[in-house]
């Protein structure tokens, strides 16, 4: 979250000589009380500053990093997934990655009926295989992919920030987003969305421009 100068000031104010009011801060910074109505707005729903009627302003003791560090925590996966990239567990390994290259990522997810998580295989999967001089054609993908057990995964309602430390704990270029359903008696999980470093980064940039405020609160 970016502060204006005349923001960065009127906090410093509030944090040296709170509880201070509105009319004391306007005739130190010699401007009109209307005119700092904005700014005394954004800093109060910032939480970087509190309001009590009939006494001022006083500062909350939170600066701008850990608000927006707050803000970060807030962010849910679903807030910013993208659409997955599946493929069947009837595809070939081949078409498998002819659809990562089409759709330019880095894995794909390999699904069963109704959209069940079974998989996933990456470039790095498919690299091994063909330099072993094995003919992805006739391979199934059920052949290349990690199963299940071993796949870290994500939820729409899991923070973005624990989700980013699986991305970097376990070094994977995204996540599968899924939720619990019931298959024929037995829990599995359906595959919603996909998070990926670039959905992060982007999220990351919007909030820095300051465009990421209302909509992820």
């Amino acid at each position: 979250m970016g502060l204006t100068p005349r923001q960065e000031k009127i906090a410093e104010m509030v944090k040296t000589l709170g509880p201070i009011t509105g009319e004391q801060i306007a005739e130190r910074l010699n401007v009109t009380r209307a005119a700092l109505r904005p700014d005394l707005a954004i800093l109060v729903m910032s939480g970087m500053v509190e309001a009590r009627p009939k006494v001022g302003y006083y500062y909350t003791g939170k600066n701008a990093l850990s608000l927006f560090t707050e803000q970060i925590s807030r962010i849910k996966v679903q807030d910013v997934q993208s659409v997955p990239v599946v493929v069947t567990v009837v595809t070939s390994a081949y078409d498998a990655v002819v659809t990562m290259f089409l759709e330019d990522v880095g894995s794909v997810f390999v699904v069963e009926p109704g959209g069940i998580l079974a998989g996933v295989v990456s470039r790095k999967d498919a690299l091994k295989v063909a330099m072993g001089g094995s003919d992805l054609h006739k391979m199934p993908v059920k052949v290349l992919m990690t199963p299940v057990p071993k796949i870290i995964v994500t939820s729409p309602d899991e923070s973005v920030l624990m989700a980013a430390k699986k991305i970097i704990e376990n070094e994977v270029d995204s996540l599968p987003v899924v939720s619990p359903v019931s298959q024929g008696g037995n829990k599995a999980q359906e595959v919603v969305g996909r998070l990926t470093k670039t959905n992060i980064a982007r999220l990351f940039v919007e909030l820095g421009e300051g465009r990421g405020g209302n909509t992820y609160s």
